[in-house]
């Protein structure tokens, strides 16, 4: 016969245990649990990422450009866009010299992830050159700081078309080819903020907390597919 009260206090023991090993992590680290025991005890990327075609948006400044760089060091072709050009190339040229990719290994494709009508192009375009993709970093995207009260709406608009919209549009896109071929990695970065509110910040939460919902992943993973929400907290 099943104890009831001892099955509660072995649950309320668990969970107990749970919350002081996340508080423990979060005090001294800057992830949650899951991420902290993936970089321990999960696959290594310099075994897992050499020779995997890498699409990374967003990549000519902040974290999709150091991505790149470290992309670059594990021996991963890339496929590096944003709306810069001119900043990419700077980028590519870098990933050059610091790793053994050659021209070859590495494709600029401008992108403004606002322009829905250029997706569907941009992934045949990397699709040719690379005759697949492996995996999809969506990075690219803005903050935005102000008051509520002092905040037009068109400003909403535009974050939540390219935070939101244009991230969920090219992954239709990719996610498509890697349903065809039954394996491909999906990584959003989101932000801390999509989790938690915070001042000046109104319409970013919100377009980062549109990122945290979970039906894309349940039918990608539907597929044999993985995605990966990332929700990074504060950057400079």
């Amino acid at each position: 016969m099943v104890c009831w009260g001892v099955v509660c206090a072995l649950a309320a023991a668990g969970l107990l245990i749970y919350l002081i090993v996340e508080l423990a992590i979060w005090l001294r680290a800057d992830s949650d649990l899951t991420v902290w025991a993936a970089e321990w005890w999960g696959k290594k990327p310099e075994k897992e990422l050499p020779g995997k075609v890498v699409w990374v948006t967003g990549a000519s400044s902040g974290i999709g450009e150091e991505m790149a760089y470290q992309l670059a060091k594990l021996g991963s072709p890339l496929a590096l866009s944003a709306r810069r050009e001119n900043e990419l190339e700077r980028v590519k040229k870098k990933c050059i010299e610091i790793s053994s990719l050659t021209d070859k290994d590495i494709l600029i494709v401008p992108l403004d992830l606002t322009d829905r009508s250029a997706h569907e192009a941009a992934t045949k375009t990397v699709l040719k050159h690379f005759g697949k993709i492996d995996v999809l970093v969506n990075n690219g995207g803005r903050s935005q700081r102000s008051l509520y009260v002092d905040t037009s709406i068109d400003v909403y608009k535009a974050i939540m078309e390219l935070n939101y919209i244009g991230t969920i549009s090219l992954t239709k896109y990719v996610l498509d080819h890697m349903i065809q071929r039954k394996q491909g990695k999906i990584v959003t970065i989101s932000s801390v903020m999509g989790i938690m509110g915070a001042p000046l910040a109104t319409g970013y939460c919100a377009s980062k907390h549109a990122l945290q919902v979970r039906v894309l992943f349940r039918s990608s993973t539907a597929h044999g597919l993985y995605r990966r929400l990332l929700p990074l907290p504060w950057t400079h």
